[in-house]
Order: structure tokens, then C-alpha cells, then sequence
């Protein structure tokens, strides 16, 4: 497939999703990621940061959810009705929360079954180990290990390390530094942006860490309850006093904010629009 000549890989337009047939999860959501560069999603647990990024992939329907309304576009054309491994074999790959790597297989072998991404793909290179490596030498030291006795910060590693063997233009990006202590999510991150600065890859990146989510990000969407509440460069948001003191822990006398104090705020009216 020629991708279109467009200024974003991916645009979200207007959609509503349902979980069995009556639970609204998405509300009227857009975004876009422009391509190229690397857009966080932010937002507290339930908000329906993962529920965009399955919307995005194509896995509703594997938990009983649809797309009601709206559409999506990834490389100019609309994702609707193509099966998610289709998707992934034109350049769309969605590393979820919690790794979902084989446990059972090395990790080399894990490796291998991401090849199958680039059947039938015109114009994909050879599958490249050797790249993954590069970035992840610890994964090449334990290669021929299984996967299932990997750290969770390396299990991380092989989860974006099979994404990129599939050769993606777009890699949505689900909780990457979900259970990894603070230097590992700092060494993670710094791949990522490292993969987005050299190889060009678009990102789609979910995370409750927003402080590390917007160092790394060019641009990022707050949701709210299944809909966009606030936009913006990542300079913007980080330097906004609402996404600070309610996303990033911060009051406006620069005092931390507790947990509590975060999920009982009062929102801002302009929030409400």
C-alpha cells in the first residue's frame, strides 16, 4: 500500500464507542498525530485512553465494544472494517499495557513471530534483529532465554522491540512505564524518543506519568470521562496551571499535591465547554 501524502499518520474524528451495546466509553473524541512526532494521551484511570487506543487498532470488538460513530484514518485512509493484523501489516503497531509477550518462547522466537507483520507488504525490508538489539542490548545478551523470566522493564524492552521488527509507521503506546521503578522509565522513554528522533516513527503514546509522557512528547490531548478536555504543544501542557496541579501533582505554590487532592478537585468551568 503507497501511503497518501498527508500531514498526519493518524486522525480520530469525532468518535463514540460502546461497550456491550450500551456503555458509552468515548464521546465525540478527535485527535491527530501528526507524523513524524511523538503525541501523548493523558488522563486519569477509566478517562478511555486505552478504549481510543483499541478504537485506533481494531481490537473492540475482541471485548465486546464497537465504534458507534465518527471515524478513523490512518495514512489517509479509514480504518473502518480492516482486521487489526491487517492494520499491523500496513504499518499500525499497538504495544498494549501489560507487555502480552510470549512467555513461553525465547526471545528471539518472540522476535520471529513479529515477522509476520511484513507478509505480503510491498516494499518491507528484511526483518532487522539486529536493530532491536541496538536498542535494547540487554534483550541480545538474554536472547536465547525465555521471555517469561525477563524483568518487567525487559519485558517492556521485547514488547516495543517486536513492534519495531514489524517496520511500523505508527506505534500506539499503552502505560510503558506501568510497574518499572523510576530509572527504568527513564531509560525506556529515552529509547523511545531515541527510536521517534532516528527512525521517524509516529507515536501514540498513553501514560499516567505525565510528567515523563510530555519531556518526550511534541504535543498531547488531556481526556476527561471519554472526551478531549484540554490540547496543546507538550510545553503548553506543562507549563498550563491546571494540567500541573492536576496532572502533574503540582499547586500553584509549587507544593506537592496529594492523590486525594487530585480526584476531588472542583474542574475548571472553561474544562467544561
Amino acid at each position: 500500500m503507497t501511503p497518501r501524502a498527508t500531514d498526519n499518520v493518524l486522525e480520530v474524528n469525532n468518535i463514540e464507542v460502546i461497550y456491550n451495546k450500551v456503555v458509552q466509553a468515548l464521546r465525540g473524541l478527535s485527535l491527530a498525530v501528526p507524523r513524524g512526532q511523538i503525541v501523548a494521551l493523558l488522563g486519569s484511570n477509566g478517562a478511555g485512553k486505552s478504549t481510543t487506543l483499541k478504537a485506533v487498532s481494531g481490537l473492540l470488538p475482541l471485548e465486546n465494544g464497537a465504534l458507534a460513530s465518527g471515524s478513523i484514518s490512518f495514512n489517509g485512509q479509514a480504518t473502518a472494517g480492516i482486521a487489526p493484523q491487517l492494520l499491523v501489516r500496513r504499518g499500525l503497531s499497538h504495544v498494549m499495557e501489560g507487555r502480552r509477550i510470549f512467555e513461553d518462547l525465547t526471545i528471539e522466537e518472540n522476535l520471529v513471530a513479529s515477522t509476520y507483520a511484513l507478509a505480503g507488504r510491498d516494499g518491507a525490508a528484511k526483518p532487522d534483529f539486529d536493530l532491536v538489539y541496538e536498542y535494547f542490548p540487554r534483550l541480545h545478551e538474554r536472547r536465547k532465554g525465555l521471555a517469561g523470566y525477563l524483568s518487567g522493564g525487559e519485558q517492556q524492552m521485547l514488547a516495543i522491540g517486536r513492534a519495531l521488527i514489524a517496520q511500523p509507521e505508527l506505534i500506539l503506546l499503552d502505560e510503558p512505564s506501568l510497574g518499572l521503578s523510576p530509572k527504568l522509565t527513564e531509560d525506556i522513554f529515552g529509547i523511545i524518543a531515541r527510536i521517534n528522533a532516528e527512525r521517524g516513527t509516529s507515536m501514540l503514546l498513553v501514560e499516567q506519568n505525565a510528567t515523563v509522557a510530555l519531556a518526550v512528547a511534541h504535543s498531547g490531548y488531556i481526556m476527561e470521562n471519554g472526551k478531549i478536555v484540554i490540547d496543546g504543544t507538550a510545553e503548553r501542557l506543562a507549563n498550563d496551571p491546571d494540567v500541573r496541579e492536576f496532572y502533574l501533582g503540582m499547586g500553584g505554590g509549587g507544593e506537592a499535591k496529594s492523590f486525594k487532592d487530585v480526584k476531588h478537585y472542583k474542574r475548571r468551568k472553561r474544562w467544561l465547554s
